[in-house]
């Protein structure tokens, strides 16, 4: 940002920094209105369940004002609170839409950690297979957590190995291993970033750094590439397999 006299940014640079902004609340914006066609269409309750919270809160708000001779003081009250649940009922809803559509494909749990908050360090396909069975590392203050997709035959083996691997040179750190999928032991995807956040709190900061350090030299060298985001259902997966082969 240009800076004027005293090292104070200049006008222009005010006027370019609050023009960046307004384009950012209207992409955002548009992305928010865009996001709400699509599930509109998708979820017939969607509307229903938006103006029943609506229209309910704000009932239940001004009928309270009325038994208290301040209607008109918690009306506007009602509205505003009314708006947000409605605005986390659309949120709450768009996302278990995401999470049914991405369950069971080939690079969903990647996916997922690729949207984790928080102080998690990722490392998609530490350990895969040419059929698209991945292990992917993930440290954070609980230690390591090794999460697993695809078939739970193939992947024990190939989390076994991993955990081996990876014990050989972080010591004591607790190493947590998890498949994803909806069998019993498993970790059903909506439900990944839940798991991990619930996971006692084993080291700090810097550790993880010592510990991102140490395993930088597993990091995969020419192995099976994961997909960047989960693959449409049915997808043929020949030409996949066939660039993993290559590599």
């Amino acid at each position: 940002m240009a800076a004027g006299k005293g090292g104070k940014p200049s006008k222009e640079a005010k006027a370019a920094a609050k023009a960046a902004r307004k384009q950012a609340s209207k992409e955002r914006r548009r992305q928010l209105w865009q996001a709400f066609q699509m599930q509109r269409k998708e979820d017939k309750l969607l509307l229903p369940l938006m103006i029943g919270a609506l229209v309910g809160i704000t009932v239940v708000a001004f009928v309270i004002g009325l038994l208290i001779h301040q209607q008109w003081v918690l009306l506007p009250l009602g509205l505003v609170a009314g708006g947000l649940v409605a605005f986390v009922i659309f949120g709450r809803r768009v996302q278990k839409s995401v999470y049914a559509k991405a369950d069971g494909q080939a690079g969903a749990a990647a996916w997922v950690l690729d949207n984790l908050q928080g102080k998690w360090r990722v490392t998609q396909g530490v350990a895969a297979t040419t059929q698209l069975d991945a292990v992917h590392r993930v440290i954070g203050l609980p230690g390591i957590v090794l999460v697993a997709e695809g078939s739970p035959t193939r992947l024990k083996s190939l989390l076994a190995q991993e955990k081996k691997k990876t014990s050989r040179l972080v010591g004591d750190t607790p190493i947590y291993d998890v498949i994803i999928g909806n069998g019993d032991g498993e970790v059903q995807l909506k439900n990944l970033q839940r798991y991990l956040t619930k996971l006692p709190r084993n080291i700090d900061v810097k550790r993880m750094d010592q510990i991102e350090s140490r395993l930088s030299a597993l990091a995969t060298r020419g192995g099976p590439a994961m997909p960047k985001g989960p693959l449409p259902a049915g997808a043929k997966m020949r030409s996949v397999q066939r660039t993993i082969r290559r590599r």
